[in-house]
Formats: structure tokens, C-alpha cells, sequence
């Protein structure tokens, strides 16, 4: 049984379709990835998991239980985490306090210090910033900050939005190499991210959304070497701006 099961799910934003019919899974100790250029439905898609859009239809079930309809709080509590783009920390809040808050609410084994001293052991530079304003810190400690945020949580699964945006590549490797970490602890990753080079190198299994369903999928490597793919997407990845870039 997959830890992820999406079925048919349709979604509208402001009355207009976004997601129709999207099916896909994700298994335990996985990293997927969710391509396709700006409003395929990828955000969308992250959006319906976590209950911030709610699906006009179709089934989402984690851990064999459906979650559709399901509260924020409880998809949390069932072991989900979001990292939406673009961070979104509290800046007047130490990093320390930014990370406490994603404990909030959550029962896990093991105490919220306990949850913190293995956040910063797999980002020790949180550590070394943990009585600072997160308001000073840069663009890739604040993106680790929403990652150790979430991982506060001790998620089974774990949603990524553009988590290399706007970063320079020194940070992307940072970035990509914290993501291959958290699987090796055992946390699956449902990745949506616009460099396409280096999310198909990470994931075990990747879907390509275009007007709100998926029209390819496969392995990383797969996909790696479709012609198509290569033609629509990689050989635009490098910089800024590129397709898949939002949704």
C-alpha cells in the first residue's frame, strides 16, 4: 500500500477547472516529482493535500485513511508537512521560535526539544542561527528555516514547493542534498520544483501536469531521457524564469 494515494481528483480555482482528474501515488521512503510549466495544477495539487483547496472531487487517502475534507490541523497531526514557496517564516521571530512552531499542535514521540536537536543536526547552520531574527537570515537559511520548520512535525510525508526558487546554485545543492537526507531518514518527498535537471536526478518517480492532468510519467531517470521532456523542459532549467516556475 502506497503512503500517498491521489485518485481522480478535480479542483477549481475561482470557478475555472485547475485539476482534472489527477491520479498518482507516493511510497514510503520516496521522492516524487510534480513537473509542468506555470498553472499546471502543481501548487494546486499540494494545495488539495494539505486541505488549503478543497477538491470538488476525486479521493486522497495517506497512510490508508482519507483525508479528504480533513482540517489542516488534522492532515498535519496524520503526518503531513508543507513547505510552500517562497518560505514564508515570521522575520520578527527568532529561528528557534520559527522552528517551535511547527511542533505546535502536533503529538509525536520523542519532546519538541527533542524534534529541534535533530533539526539541527541535520542543519547545523539553524543552530548557529537559532537566537537570530529570522527577518536577517538569507534567502537559503530562510528556505532551511521552513524545512526544519516542517520537519518539527516528524512528518511521514513531506510537500516541497519550489524549494531551490530563486536561490544561487551554491544553495541548490544545499537544498537538493537536504531533500536526499530527509529520505535517507525516512521521510518521503512529493517535490514540486522548477529546476527539472536536478529534481529528475533525485526522484525515484516523477509526473508531468499540463492544463491540470498528467500526460507523462516514469522514472527519474525515464523521464531524464525522453525526448519530449528534454525538448519542453530541460534544455530551458538553468535560469530563472523557467517553466514550472509557480503555478
Amino acid at each position: 500500500m502506497s503512503l500517498l494515494e491521489v485518485r481522480d481528483l478535480k479542483v477549481r480555482r475561482g470557478g475555472v477547472p485547475a485539476l482534472r482528474g489527477v491520479t498518482f501515488e507516493v511510497d514510503r521512503r520516496e521522492v516524487v516529482a510534480l513537473l509542468g510549466a506555470n498553472g499546471a495544477g502543481k501548487t494546486t495539487t499540494l494545495r488539495a493535500i494539505s486541505d488549503l483547496s478543497r477538491p470538488e472531487s476525486g479521493e486522497i487517502r495517506f497512510d490508508g485513511r482519507s483525508i479528504v475534507g480533513a482540517s489542516s490541523t488534522r492532515v498535519v497531526e496524520a503526518g503531513i508537512a508543507h513547505v510552500p514557496e517562497g518560505s514564508r517564516i515570521w522575520p520578527e521571530m527568532t529561528v528557534a521560535e520559527n522552528l517551535r512552531l511547527g511542533a505546535y499542535a502536533v503529538r509525536r514521540k520523542g519532546s519538541p526539544a527533542e524534534r529541534l536537536d535533530a533539526v539541527f543536526r541535520l542543519l547545523p547552520r539553524l543552530a548557529e542561527r537559532a537566537g537570530q531574527l529570522a527577518g536577517t537570515l538569507s534567502g537559503g537559511e530562510r528556505q532551511m528555516a521552513a524545512i526544519g520548520r516542517a520537519l518539527m512535525a516528524s512528518p511521514k510525508l513531506l510537500l516541497m514547493d519550489e524549494p531551490s526558487l530563486g536561490l544561487s546554485p551554491r544553495v541548490v545543492d544545499t537544498v537538493f542534498d537536504t531533500i536526499q537526507e530527509i529520505r535517507r531518514d525516512g521521510v518521503a518527498v512529493l517535490l514540486v520544483e522548477q529546476n527539472v535537471v536536478r529534481a529528475l536526478e533525485i526522484a525515484e518517480r516523477a509526473y508531468v501536469l499540463e492544463g491540470g492532468r498528467i500526460v507523462r510519467q516514469g522514472s527519474g531517470e525515464e523521464l531524464l531521457d525522453d525526448p519530449e521532456v528534454r525538448q519542453a523542459y530541460l534544455g530551458r532549467t538553468a535560469g530563472a524564469g523557467s517553466p514550472g516556475a509557480g503555478d
